[in-house]
Formats: structure tokens, sequence, C-alpha cells
């Protein structure tokens, strides 16, 4: 009796289309690295990217947990959007810098939610190839509705 393993040439890829209004970061990134990684499938098999393609919108609108604080453009501004730090390293003696998520968020704020899905991936060609699948836009608008993405299946939302 032999066990059936996924190849490449066996795996058909979806795509899913999510709304991260309001939703909280580290959550919504687990359920975003199990869809990439393919952990939602029977046929997952670690050593093949058996995952989906996800495009999240509305990413500027994500939050994280906290105590609510007044913003005037964000709604789900917290306290720990300028407690949590980010760091980045130049390469050189000293280079390294640390970044609150609220800067980080006002320049790029899909970049945030991206950090955390990376994190969360494998830590290798396999994660980065990974990382590639998930699409990520600040607005409600996105430029897939080619490939005709579907909503999240019901026991991966919240």
């Amino acid at each position: 009796m032999s066990t059936w393993v996924a190849t490449r040439e066996t795996i058909k890829p979806q795509w899913f289309v999510v709304d991260a209004d309001g939703e909280i970061v580290g959550r919504l990134a687990t359920r975003l690295a199990m869809v990439l990684m393919g952990k939602h499938k029977p046929t997952y098999t670690p050593h093949v990217d058996s995952g989906d393609f996800v495009v999240v919108v509305n990413c500027e609108r994500v939050r994280f947990s906290g105590k609510p604080l007044a913003h005037p453009r964000h709604p789900y501004f917290t306290k720990k959007m300028l407690d949590k730090t980010y760091e980045r390293y130049t390469g050189y003696p000293g280079g390294r810098k640390l970044f609150p998520a609220a800067q980080i968020w006002a320049q790029h704020p899909d970049r945030i939610l991206r950090e955390a899905v990376r994190r969360m991936l494998p830590k290798s060609k396999l994660g980065r190839q990974m990382l590639r699948k998930l699409k990520l836009y600040a607005g409600p608008d996105h430029p897939h509705q080619a490939q005709q993405p579907q909503e999240l299946p019901a026991h991966l939302k919240p």
C-alpha cells in the first residue's frame, strides 16, 4: 500500500478574497498563513506548495488589539500601534532602526499585515514562494476579478 503525495502537477490553486475591515492583525494573519500553506486542504503536503492565492482588500482598516485611541483617519487606532515597533537592519554597524507600527501604517498600510503573515510562513524558498501568492490592497478594489476569487470557506472565517 502506498501513500499519496501531492505534486506540482496535481495541485490546482484556487483564489480567495478576504475583507480585512476591522479584523485583528494576528488573528487574520494566522488564517491567511494556513490558506497560503494549504493546511486547510486534506491534500496538504509539507514539501509542496499546495496553498491557494489570497486577495486581501481594505488592509488599511486592520487593527491591533488593545486600548482604542481617538484618531481622525483610523477608527481602529489603538495604543498598541504606538507601542509595537518593527525593526530594520541596514547591514552596517549601528544600522538598527526601529519604527512604530503607526508610522508604517501611515506610509504603507499593507506592510503590517504582510509582515505578520511572512513571520508565520516557513523560513525557506517554499515560504517565500507562498508569500508571493498573497495579494494585499489598501482599498476595496483589486485587479483580480478575472480569476473569479471566492469568499473564504466557512471553517476559516472567524
